[in-house]
């Protein structure tokens, strides 16, 4: 068990990695000759260009039945979801998380259609307490949207996760009939780090690619910054009015000091966005979300405080514990300080609303 504490406040975690137990997993859910390819080179992804020093995993995770960590859902419910009373565990894979970094537009989409049924075949029938993202490939947005279209109407599917690696920022118009697909079966989109700088990718900071996974790692926000103010002032919130984005695992006090940036300049530049009707600081309150995992923690607890009463946090954030790998956060034990009623909202019933749970 991972911790002995027992809480009776109620836990949707949105960010619970499972992966394959092999790399054969999916070739019944594929079709010829994507199963050929796969059988012969395995699953593609990008992958990270960084390998980090403490692998990526809880050392505890691993289940006895010597499967790889995330891969057998009886004991991802023993080991976490029954203990800590996690309601329900949003699944985001691990195994396929690159997917729209390889260069084969075709492949990639074939994958992501594999895994999407893998998951439903193989995880949802297991716990009602699983729910999950479905994968979509972003090299080619027609393909994105038919899968979009195949499988949002299935009721553990919750929304649809990407990557936040890319080769454009995402509010260009190229993605934009994703979005209206999302916004039509009134699914959120989750992006979600893991490859940046890999495959087909950009550099993973604004200046190039660093040297080690401990600067790749704290230069993710750079991510989440240039897709939000790209997703903001190119209009989608406007186009969409119902789209809503999740920022997963992508650190949570840079929001406020970049909203103040961006209003600010809105203000002298705004005939540069002439679609937005609103500043864009109240477009990314009503229209996006963002993750707990990993919280920052500064020495001074009281400075976490100061930040989340500069954004509207306690209905922006959603808690997630990013299980198995080796930066979770345990749900017992983080933003303790927070008042019952904001606590609630963060672990449950702001995920509970938007995921339609």
């Amino acid at each position: 068990m991972l911790t002995d504490k027992q809480e009776t406040m109620p836990v949707i975690d949105c960010d619970v990695h499972n992966q394959f137990r092999g790399g054969g997993d999916l070739l019944p859910y594929l079709d010829e000759p994507w199963r050929s390819q796969a059988a012969r080179f395995g699953v593609p992804s990008a992958g990270a260009p960084y390998a980090s020093p403490v692998g990526n995993k809880r050392k505890d995770a691993d289940p006895p039945s010597g499967l790889p960590v995330g891969s057998d859902p009886a004991y991802m419910l023993e080991h976490y979801v029954h203990p800590l009373n996690v309601e329900y565990a949003l699944l985001c894979s691990d195994s396929i998380i690159g997917i729209s970094g390889f260069a084969d537009p075709d492949y990639a989409a074939a994958i992501c259609r594999a895994y999407n049924d893998y998951v439903i075949a193989e995880w949802f029938p297991v716990s009602s307490k699983f729910k999950g993202y479905m994968c979509v490939a972003m090299q080619d947005p027609a393909q994105a949207v038919r899968e979009i279209d195949r499988i949002a109407p299935h009721p553990d599917i919750v929304a649809v996760s990407v990557i936040g690696g890319s080769r454009m920022p995402y509010g260009d118009r190229y993605f934009h009939p994703i979005y209206e697909a999302c916004q039509r079966h009134k699914l959120p989109l989750l992006i979600h780090p893991g490859a940046e700088g890999g495959g087909i990718f950009n550099p993973p900071t604004a200046v190039g690619y660093v040297s080690n996974y401990l600067q790749w790692h704290t230069c993710l926000p750079q991510t989440y910054m240039a897709h939000l103010v790209s997703l903001v002032c190119e209009g989608v919130f406007e186009k969409y009015p119902e789209f809503k984005v999740v920022l997963c695992e992508g650190g949570v006090t840079w929001l406020p000091p970049l909203l103040w940036r961006l209003d600010k300049n809105f203000k002298a530049l705004r005939s540069s966005a002439p679609w937005l009707k609103r500043m864009p600081s109240e477009y990314v309150r009503d229209h996006c979300f963002m993750t707990t995992q990993p919280i920052e923690e500064p020495n001074n607890l009281k400075h976490l405080d100061m930040m989340f009463e500069m954004f509207d946090a306690e209905d922006m954030l959603l808690f997630s514990s990013d299980y198995p790998h080796w930066d979770f956060d345990d749900p017992t034990q983080i933003l303790r300080r927070l008042p019952e009623e904001k606590k609630r909202k963060i672990f449950s019933e702001n995920a509970r609303k938007l995921f339609r749970l």
